[in-house]
């Protein structure tokens, strides 16, 4: 996978792509990277990438011609019609099936603007996708675009080093990940539970299952919305119910 970032800061990803498994990935040749100052495609003789909006209003919008061409150009280099993903707080919000779905991609083209929007046109005509990591507003879509690559970079084969651990992980499955425990069995008072020291991997399966299963009921329950449950399922639900009706009473 190739990854191009479209952004008036460049050097905000030079940390973040340098360390820990993005770097090691990298390393690998799992994905590789360019960061692209946009602002080295205007027209304007003043180096200006945005102006003030028709109609008035607060702030400034980015105008179309530089990111256009950044983007025309971008692509030529890489022989590609990749996605163009838009970093925006109204996009559609990012979740584990999205960053499943992306990571099959050969090339991705991230955009991230500063200021107050985007010239509409940019939406209507380069992007393919729009992603919101959060209902909430950032100075820009640099830290977002981060998050993006990150968990998508994780995903590519042979990054983690285990084939197991991105399917185990948090909504992977559409359920929040089960308990962890590692050395030392007592810590403090506090043990490591009997079934994970049985090595009777079907029991620790189950228990890990059950697990994984109670801490999204209890913590994120909207997960369970639309899943489609086990008998097993259902009567541990049913337990939990009966536990809290209990308990308010």
């Amino acid at each position: 996978m190739h990854i191009d970032v479209l952004t008036l800061f460049p050097e905000m990803f030079t940390g973040v792509m340098d360390q820990s498994i993005m770097k090691r990935a990298r390393d690998k040749g799992a994905f590789s990277y360019d960061t692209i100052n946009f602002r080295d495609y205007t027209e304007n003789k003043h180096q200006k990438v945005d102006d003030y909006p028709y109609g008035g209003g607060a702030g400034l919008v980015l105008t179309p011609q530089p990111i256009f061409d950044a983007i025309e150009a971008t692509k030529a280099r890489q022989h590609s019609e990749p996605k163009v993903i838009l970093m925006c707080p109204q996009g559609e919000p990012y979740t584990q099936r999205k960053a499943e779905e992306l990571s099959k991609e050969d090339h991705l083209i991230f955009l991230c603007g500063h200021y107050e929007g985007y010239d509409e046109r940019i939406r209507q005509e380069v992007v393919t996708d729009e992603i919101s990591i959060g209902d909430y507003v950032l100075t820009g879509g640099e830290l977002g675009a981060m998050v993006v690559i990150d968990s998508v970079a994780r995903l590519l084969p042979d990054v983690l080093g285990n084939d197991e651990s991105a399917p185990r992980d948090s909504f992977s499955n559409g359920l929040l990940e089960h308990p962890h425990y590692t050395r030392p069995r007592e810590f403090r008072g506090h043990n490591v539970p009997e079934v994970l020291l049985s090595g009777n991997h079907a029991h620790i399966d189950e228990w890990r299952h059950y697990e994984s299963l109670k801490r999204t009921f209890h913590r994120r329950p909207d997960l369970l919305k639309d899943r489609k449950l086990s008998d097993q399922e259902k009567s541990w639900i049913a337990e939990w119910n009966s536990h809290s009706s209990s308990c308010e009473n």
